[in-house]
Order: structure tokens, then sequence, then C-alpha cells
């Protein structure tokens, strides 16, 4: 097996949605923000090559949108999901499966590509694979959460025919990959966990979207139960801690990876680290 860091690129959310509760003058420290309280966050994806399979985890924000969507949200950097892939000499024909942790258009808006009217699977080989609770969550949103999923990001994978779910295709989905959901963020959020080179990693999503998001209070406004958030990051961190776990994160805009140790103060980071350095 071979792991691959996949960077998509780099866009802006609003500090103080991103570190909820935390007062400014706190997380302004960990990650500056710009002059309109925006910070700049990763859109980094995770290439798994196990045999046969080449499975890409989420796959960032996209292309297709229009130029209004893009300006909310500042777009900037050099990579891309096609650039990435190139530099590790796959092409995204070369997918047999995407996995998406969940359907918010950052995690999944690569998903879907625009074929002159249509909208067809970017990733025209691949299965891609969900749930079933996330996915109806996903596709009857609540109003708070319904700006996230976005159904020109969802709705043609159902339709290409080349969707699966973990719990009713288990014979079919990676062998190479253990899932565990949360619920805190949005309902039913997976977390790919794999054993490399000795070690398990886990890929965080938007559990832990950066290592600045580590100390238990630090948790999203964007998380729609944030207590229960709160209680995951608890007993998942003293896991991780325990079995010296390596974190892979999605959106820290400098540190891929790190691994935990407990202190005096409580659980913090240990080493930062990029995967190829594993």
């Amino acid at each position: 097996m071979k792991l691959y860091t996949i960077n998509t690129g780099h866009f802006k959310l609003d500090g103080g949605a991103m570190f909820g509760v935390v007062p400014k003058s706190i997380w302004n420290k960990l990650n500056p923000a710009d002059e309109n309280n925006m910070c700049s966050w990763a859109l980094r994806c995770l290439l798994i090559e196990d045999g046969n399979r080449l499975i890409l985890v989420d796959n960032g924000i996209g292309e297709k949108q229009d130029a209004k969507f893009f300006s909310h949200y500042y777009l900037h950097g050099n990579d891309t999901l096609d650039k990435s892939l190139e530099k590790h000499g796959f092409h995204r024909n070369d997918i047999t499966d995407v996995f998406l942790t969940h359907l918010h258009f950052d995690h999944c808006g690569g998903s879907i590509i625009r074929d002159g009217e249509k909208l067809i699977p970017a990733f025209s080989n691949a299965t891609f694979w969900s749930n079933e609770q996330h996915w109806k969550w996903a596709t009857h949103a609540n109003d708070r959460e319904k700006a996230s999923f976005l159904k020109e990001n969802i709705l043609p994978i159902l339709e290409s025919g080349q969707l699966k779910f973990t719990t009713t295709h288990k014979d079919d989905f990676p062998a190479s990959i253990t899932s565990r959901e949360v619920f805190g963020h949005t309902d039913a959020m997976m977390l790919p966990q794999i054993q490399y080179k000795g070690r398990t990693i886990v890929f965080m999503a938007d559990l832990l979207p950066s290592v600045a998001h580590i100390p238990i209070p630090y948790v999203m406004a964007y998380d729609m139960f944030p207590l229960t958030t709160l209680n995951e990051k608890k007993s998942f961190l003293k896991e991780a801690v325990e079995n010296d776990y390596v974190l892979y994160f999605e959106h820290d805009p400098t540190n891929e990876c790190c691994t935990l140790q407990l202190t005096e103060k409580g659980i913090k980071v240990k080493d930062t680290f990029k995967l190829e350095e594993l």
C-alpha cells in the first residue's frame, strides 16, 4: 500500500465561524485573519493505492460553480486535483473508489463536472461511497445546513449509478479502510482509518479540521451538534494518545499530520510532519 497527499488548493472561511466560542484574541494567533476576518484553509485530500484499488478520500470544492459562488470563498494557490494526481503519476480516470467523508461542498464538490449542459461524475470509472444515514440527511437538508449541501454535487452521483453505501455494499467496500462514524459536525460523517507502515492513520475530515482545533472547546460554529462534537473529540483524542495514532488533516493550512501526547495541561501536539515522512 502507498498513501499520497492530494492538495486541491486553499480557500477562506470566517475565522469566528471556524473557532466557535473561542475569542478572536486567541484564535487569531493560531491562524491569522485577513482584513475581512477570513482565514486560509487547505483542501487536502488523500489517495490510497492498494493493489488494484486507487481510492480518493474527498475531492475538494471542484471547478463547476459560478463566479459569485467562488467569490465567497477566495480560492487561492496553484494546487489542483488534476495537478496533484499527475504529480504522483495518476489520472482521475484511474480512480476506482471515491470515499466521501460527508457531502458538504468543500469535501465533495470535485465529484461532479460540467459536460456542456450535463452534470456528470468527474471520476468515470469510480464507485462513490457514502452511507445511507448521511445521504438521507444531506438530501433532506435542514434550513441551517442546506447551503452546504448543493444538489448539483450530490444528485448526479446517484443518477450516474456509481453510488454505493458502506452498509449495504460491505463486500465491495475497500478492505484497506475502516470507516468510523461521528455525529457532531453533521449526521453520520465518516472518518477513514488506515493501517500503514505499522501505524494507524485517521483522516480527520471536520471532526478536527486542523491542529488548532485539538483543544476540546475549539468547536466550529458550523457544527450541527457542538456538544456531540465536544464529546466525540474527548473520546477520540484519548484513544489517539493511547494508540499513538497519526492524525491527517484536511483543512490545516500548514500541517498535514500530527501525533499527540498527554501532558499536565491535557492532550497536546507531539510532532507535526508530512505524510511522506512516515
